[in-house]
């Protein structure tokens, strides 16, 4: 199963720190950039199973009235897709997170985080009983006090799964994830050393894909895709033969998929 988190920052291209004020505008109105920005995004997404996104707009002036989770998905060919609206400016920002799935999930829940307005998580199951498969995507906040918050809500969602992947922009160093957050009795794994953040000189792992030892890791890749702000960080992993056997639908979907 391949996985991907990349926060795409409302598809606007970063490449210097000056351009956060050069190109600020963009966060507030259309841009035709954006277009072959998400263009590439989604030719980029085509290659993985699961995606988790971050800073998507779910459709506002600023993208063209473009639910941008709906049109990756549309690219990259994926029938299920779910966005989650964590701040509604209305016509001037839908702020966003969104997942692209191959397949179906037995389960999906929707969790404004603890905190001020503005973060939020999803999360999926994948199978039945102690075998599923757990998956929550996230987007949390700059703050440690809140973070943390934040994460012992997220525990307490995922008490009792055996397999589990976390997943998306984390603000913080897998050490602080692993060893000082609420998270540290799961016994998770963060398999990413590469730095993610800024995308033109990477200098901070902010964005992870953590794993239960249960899930036997295969690849682990940071893409040099200076498409955002961020860089896209990868995993494949293998899955346990319970939950393999128990997926609704094989890594490659038949189109009848419906949006989750």
């Amino acid at each position: 199963m391949r996985l991907l988190s990349f926060n795409i920052q409302v598809g606007i291209s970063t490449e210097r720190y000056r351009h956060y004020l050069t190109r600020g505008w963009q966060h507030l109105l259309p841009h035709p950039g954006r277009a072959v920005n998400l263009q590439r995004i989604g030719e980029l997404l085509g290659e993985y199973d699961l995606v988790a996104l971050q800073e998507v707009d779910g459709g506002s002036l600023r993208s063209g009235y473009v639910n941008q989770v709906e049109h990756l998905a549309q690219l990259a060919d994926f029938p299920f897709w779910y966005q989650q609206l964590n701040r509604n400016l209305g016509r001037l920002a839908q702020h966003s997170n969104g997942l692209l799935s191959r397949l179906q999930p037995t389960l999906l829940e929707d969790h404004p985080l603890p905190g001020p307005p503005g973060r939020g998580a999803i999360l999926l199951r994948f199978g039945q009983g102690r075998d599923a498969l757990a998956v929550v995507m996230m987007h949390l906040a700059l703050g440690a006090r809140t973070r943390t918050r934040q994460l012992a809500y997220i525990r307490e969602r995922v008490a009792g799964f055996r397999h589990l992947v976390l997943m998306g922009d984390m603000n913080t160093h897998a050490n602080d994830l692993l060893e000082h957050s609420p998270l540290r009795d799961l016994g998770l794994l963060a398999p990413q050393v590469e730095a993610t953040f800024p995308s033109w000189r990477p200098q901070r792992c902010l964005d992870h894909i953590l794993l239960s030892p249960s899930l036997t890791l295969e690849r682990v890749e940071v893409l040099s895709q200076p498409i955002s702000d961020h860089l896209p960080v990868a995993v494949d992993i293998r899955l346990p033969d319970g939950l393999r056997a128990d997926l609704p639908l094989a890594l490659s979907p038949s189109p009848q998929g419906v949006p989750a």
